[in-house]
């Protein structure tokens, strides 16, 4: 099956995506289930790594698409690395849980990597 670069970044991204959702919602569950402070602040930390390594784990796909594209790809995942890489920087686990969501999120909207993600497939 042929893919298009937009089209492999964007599943590459809705991976990201949902391992960022299945650890937030392991995050809520260890919180307020067990009201483990340390375990909670654990897997927000897994979540800043993985978005502190995304743009770099998604280079070559970004570099894949047509030029103009591709410098957009690069800026947008450089944003999402650099606040991450930020949060674990200063050790705000609040930081952290606030990755990807802006400050009018509502419960069910996507977060701006879900966003971003749809944003490429719309490339293809």
């Amino acid at each position: 099956m042929t893919t298009t670069p937009a089209a492999a970044l964007a599943d590459f991204l809705d991976g990201k995506a949902a391992l960022v959702k299945a650890l937030e919602a392991k995050a809520q569950e260890i919180i307020h289930g067990k009201g483990d402070q340390a375990g909670y602040e654990a897997k927000m930390r897994e979540k800043a790594e993985l978005l502190a390594a995304l743009a770099e784990d998604a280079e070559n796909l970004a570099q894949a698409l047509p030029a103009p594209l591709a410098e957009a790809a690069a800026q947008r995942l450089e944003e999402f690395s650099q606040n991450a890489a930020n949060a674990l920087r200063i050790g705000s686990v609040f930081y952290m849980s606030a990755l990807l969501y802006p400050d009018e999120h509502k419960p069910g909207e996507p977060n701006n990597l879900e966003l971003f993600a749809g944003e490429v497939r719309a490339w293809a």
